[in-house]
C-alpha cells in the first residue's frame, strides 16, 4: 500500500485526493492546504484524512512514500525539490516547473536521489489519445503535414499564468507524444485583456522535425468550450473531439493524389481531378477516466520503480517550448528556437 499526501487542494486537488484514497494499492494519509476556509470543507468531504497547513509536516513524515503537489505553478519547483530531498517519489501538476532551467533541475535530482518524479499530463492518459498515437505510429494517416489544437472556454481565469502555460501546456505534451519529438521552434502572440501582463487568448505556431506544423489556440476567453483537433496527413485526415465521448475521434479518407495535371495544381479543374474523396471511419475508443488511469499508473510506477509515461524528461520539453513561446509574446511574435 503507497501512502500519500497531497499538498494543495484547490479545484483540481478534490479528484486527486478522491483517485488515490479510493485505489486499490494507495491511501492518502494527509492533506496540506494553506487555506483554513479549504480545509474546512475538505474536513466535511474526507472527514477521516487528516489534515493540515504546514507542507513541512509532509517531509519529515518517515512513513509517507509519496507527495501529489497541485499547488499553483510557481511554487511547483520548491516544492517538488523539497519533496524528491525527503526520499518521496512525486507526482506534480503540470506544468512541472515555470522555467527551463528549474524543469531541468529537477529532472536531474529525480534522477540523483532514485524517485519516480511524474507530472500530471493527464491528457496522455486519454483513451482517444493514445488511440491516434497507435494509428499515427502503425502510419495510417501517412505523413503528417499539420496539426491544428484548439482549446477553449469561458474561464477559470488566473493570475499565477497565462493561457498557453495553463492550457496550452495539454496540448503541446499531446502533441509531443504524436510526433515522437520535441518542436524545434515556437511563435506567438496573444492579447491580455482582462488582468495586465497575463495573456487570457493565445495563437502560436510550433514547428516540428520533418516540416510538421502545430497550430495552437488557447484561451479562457470564449463563450464556447471546445477540445477539438485536427490531424492532417498525406493519405488521410483525423478530427479529435474531446467533448464528444462517445465518437471521439473520425478518420476522414480524404486528401490530395499525386496525379498532377502538368505536375502542378493551378487551376479549379486539375484541384477537382487531383483530390481524393473517400469514406468517413469512426474508430472504436474503449470508455475510461483518464485521471483515474493516471493516479493508478503513478502507484504502479512507484511499486515497480518505473519510468512514468508522463515523465520528467518528457515535461521538460514542454516547459521548454512554453518558455520559447512566452519569449515570442514579449518579442512581438517573433519565431524563437526551442531548447
Amino acid at each position: 500500500m503507497i501512502r500519500l499526501a497531497v499538498v494543495g487542494a484547490g479545484h483540481w486537488g478534490p479528484n486527486l485526493i478522491r483517485n488515490f484514497h479510493d485505489g486499490a494499492h494507495s491511501k492518502v494519509t494527509r492533506i496540506i492546504d494553506s487555506r483554513p476556509e479549504r480545509l474546512e470543507q475538505l474536513k466535511a468531504r474526507f472527514p477521516d484524512i487528516p489534515l493540515g497547513s504546514d507542507a513541512s509536516t509532509v517531509w519529515s513524515d518517515a512513513q509517507l512514500d509519496a507527495v501529489v503537489i497541485a499547488t499553483p505553478t510557481h511554487t511547483h519547483f520548491a516544492l517538488t525539490k523539497k519533496a524528491l530531498e525527503a526520499g518521496k517519489h512525486v507526482l506534480v501538476e503540470k506544468p512541472l516547473a515555470d522555467n527551463t532551467e528549474d524543469a531541468e533541475a529537477l529532472t536531474a535530482l529525480a534522477v540523483k536521489t532514485g524517485k519516480v518524479l511524474m507530472v500530471g499530463h493527464v491528457f496522455l492518459f486519454n483513451p482517444a489519445v493514445r488511440r491516434v498515437k497507435q494509428m499515427l505510429t502503425a502510419g495510417d494517416l501517412g505523413r503528417v503535414y499539420y496539426i491544428s489544437m484548439v482549446r477553449t472556454n469561458l474561464g477559470p481565469i488566473r493570475l499565477d499564468v497565462n493561457a498557453a502555460w495553463d492550457l496550452a501546456a495539454h496540448d503541446i505534451s499531446i502533441a509531443d507524444e504524436w510526433l515522437g519529438a520535441q518542436a524545434v521552434s515556437a511563435s506567438a502572440v496573444g492579447g491580455a485583456y482582462i488582468n495586465p501582463g497575463v495573456q487570457d487568448a493565445v495563437f502560436a505556431t510550433l514547428r516540428y522535425p520533418g516540416d510538421v506544423l502545430v497550430n495552437l489556440h488557447a484561451s479562457w476567453l470564449n463563450p464556447r468550450k471546445n477540445r477539438d483537433v485536427t490531424v492532417v496527413g498525406d493519405r488521410r485526415m483525423l478530427t479529435f473531439d474531446d467533448m464528444n465521448l462517445q465518437e471521439p475521434i473520425r478518420v476522414y479518407d480524404k486528401g490530395v493524389t499525386e496525379q498532377k495535371v502538368g505536375g502542378v495544381i493551378d487551376t479549379f479543374a486539375s484541384f477537382r481531378a487531383s483530390v481524393r474523396e473517400g469514406d468517413i471511419s469512426i474508430p472504436k475508443v474503449p470508455m475510461g477516466e483518464p485521471l483515474k488511469a493516471e493516479c493508478e499508473h503513478f502507484v504502479e510506477c512507484v511499486m515497480k520503480n518505473q519510468t512514468p509515461i508522463a515523465s520528467a524528461v518528457k515535461a521538460t520539453s514542454v516547459v521548454r517550448t512554453l518558455d520559447a513561446i512566452a519569449r515570442s509574446l514579449a518579442n512581438g511574435g517573433r519565431e524563437e528556437k526551442v531548447g
